[in-house]
């Protein structure tokens, strides 16, 4: 009211009365607008941008004819600007003594807006609300403001009788409606596709969901672009069924004596089959167990299987073997609790392996002055082709995959990597034939020993010890 000239023009007088002041200009004293007094509210914060607004005496409110009732909800900066202010008006019909009334509720911010009896709308030439109404037909009615300013809100109720677009005051009716106001994170918690996510973004702390299965809108309820449950289903069953390919790779690994790879084979199928049973982001969902336990345990699977693989390719000492087994799970366990979605969670392992792959592939091939593998066979149609599958399988996880094309490329991976181990496990390794215990020569016991892995005290002919020894 005392804004001044500078600052904007003024509008005339009659536009904005001011309340309970004479009317200037015509010399006569007009009778003072009504002031109603606001309603204040109790607050009572449960968690981060998740607030309940009571009523005193409610939640139950009774408004008179002609007598509407104000309320005031304060919102508090930071700590209300990032979720969303629901209001929810439910009228109770036996109230109105089947007399054709109406409810109308108008929210305001900073400044309760007083309009006439038979006025329906929410807004003036300098204000503008939201409205919501109830009556017998529409029993419930429900305002959502993601988002909303802070400061104080105003609820005006009032009760208007006939049918629009012409109302007038109520007589005899005293309207009862029940009201609910509340701050909450996200809307109806996103519902079944979508997941409600905290976020700050340049010190602004916000929630806000997070659509799966091609569902939008703020409370991921638009299904416009709604992958089908068919879609949903076939997406489903092609990722779990695609790591039924790891089959052949643990029967090639028994057949080989590789007991210890195919447990980490098995291990890996199991997991990954029913952690993307889990991870599917609409309703075709089955967990067995904790969403991130599934998570944790298909990724080191998938790493341990790359890892066990190519060190068993190397053909290093058992007791060398045993402990970069341990050593790699133990470490590939840090790496994954560290960042989980990692690339170099698979290229550094893979890489470290590959230099101990080299490293002892070259070795062996200077000491026996020959390449090894030494079959050529091995090379053309074991080692290549399954150099190939699995260098196609990175690529594809590591430049191709996206969100998008995620369902057939990720099973194609499976596929790959499976396929991979199944040409790239080595053969089974020859055992050295055993000579039987009468036809051994004497003076070579000590070698005798390595080769049986048993300690056996040889004597000589006529019960003198034996002290030479073979070198292997």
């Amino acid at each position: 009211m005392n804004m001044p000239q500078s600052l904007g023009t003024q509008l005339p007088p009659q536009e904005i009365p001011p309340l309970g002041a004479p009317e200037e200009g015509s010399g006569s004293i007009s009778p003072p607008d009504h002031c109603w007094p606001v309603r204040p509210t109790l607050r009572n914060e449960l968690d981060t941008f998740s607030v309940h607004f009571y009523i005193f005496f409610g939640p139950s409110v009774a408004l008179p004819p002609g007598r509407p009732a104000v309320f005031a909800l304060k919102l508090l900066p930071v700590l209300d600007s990032g979720g969303v202010l629901t209001l929810e008006l439910q009228l109770n019909v036996s109230s109105l003594r089947q007399e054709n009334a109406t409810v109308f509720g108008c929210l305001t911010h900073e400044v309760p807006l007083s309009s006439g009896d038979s006025s329906v709308t929410c807004s003036t030439e300098s204000l503008a609300g939201f409205i919501l109404s109830v009556n017998a037909a529409s029993k419930v009615s429900r305002l959502r403001i993601p988002f909303p300013q802070t400061g104080t809100w105003y609820l005006t109720l009032r009760s208007l009788c006939g049918t629009g677009p012409w109302f007038e005051r109520c007589k005899n009716i005293t309207a009862e409606v029940r009201l609910r106001t509340f701050l909450s994170p996200c809307i109806d918690d996103c519902g079944p596709y979508g997941q409600c996510k905290l976020l700050r973004t340049h010190n602004y702390l916000y929630a806000a969901c997070e659509c799966k299965a091609g569902w939008r809108g703020w409370g991921c309820t638009d299904s416009a672009d709604a992958l089908t449950y068919g879609f949903q289903l076939l997406s489903t069953l092609l990722l779990c069924l695609s790591n039924l390919m790891f089959l052949p790779p643990v029967v090639v690994a028994v057949r080989s004596r590789y007991v210890l790879e195919a447990a980490v084979y098995t291990f890996t199928m199991f997991f990954s089959t029913f952690y993307h049973a889990c991870d599917q982001p609409g309703i075709v969902v089955f967990c067995i167990m904790d969403y991130d336990v599934l998570q944790f345990c298909d990724f080191l699977g998938s790493l341990m299987s790359v890892w066990v693989t190519v060190i068993a390719m190397a053909r290093l000492q058992p007791v060398v073997k045993q402990v970069l087994y341990l050593l790699g799970a133990m470490l590939l366990s840090m790496a994954l609790q560290l960042d989980r979605h990692g690339l170099w969670n698979l290229l550094g392992p893979s890489l470290f392996a590959l230099g101990i792959l080299a490293t002892a592939w070259t070795v062996r091939s200077v000491r026996r002055r020959h390449c090894y593998p030494p079959t050529w066979r091995r090379w053309l149609f074991y080692l290549c082709p399954g150099s190939l599958i699995a260098g196609s399988a990175v690529l594809l996880y590591a430049f191709v995959e996206t969100r998008d094309n995620y369902f057939y490329i990720h099973s194609i991976w499976h596929m790959l990597i499976a396929g991979s181990v199944g040409f790239l496990l080595p053969p089974r390794a020859k055992s050295d034939g055993k000579v039987p215990p009468l036809s051994r020569p004497r003076g070579c016991g000590y070698q005798l020993c390595i080769n049986e892995q048993e300690e056996l005290g040889l004597v000589g002919s006529g019960g003198t010890s034996i002290n030479s020894i073979c070198a292997s």
